[in-house]
């Protein structure tokens, strides 16, 4: 997980994707920041992380 720090991925989580800049993954949160603004989804939620190759 460490190799798409500062990467743009897709995160799913509860039936709803995520796209945006992985910023950060600790014990309890993911935090995405996204062309909206900053985004942060509970690790237990978390379905899926990967790296966004649309968008390259």
């Amino acid at each position: 997980m460490i190799e798409l720090f500062g990467k743009n991925v897709i995160v799913e989580a509860n039936g709803i994707i995520y796209r945006g800049v992985l910023v950060e993954i600790n014990e309890m949160e993911v935090h995405l920041q996204t062309e909206m603004g900053w985004i942060t989804i509970p690790v237990e939620n978390v379905n899926n992380i990967t790296e966004d190759t649309e968008t390259l």
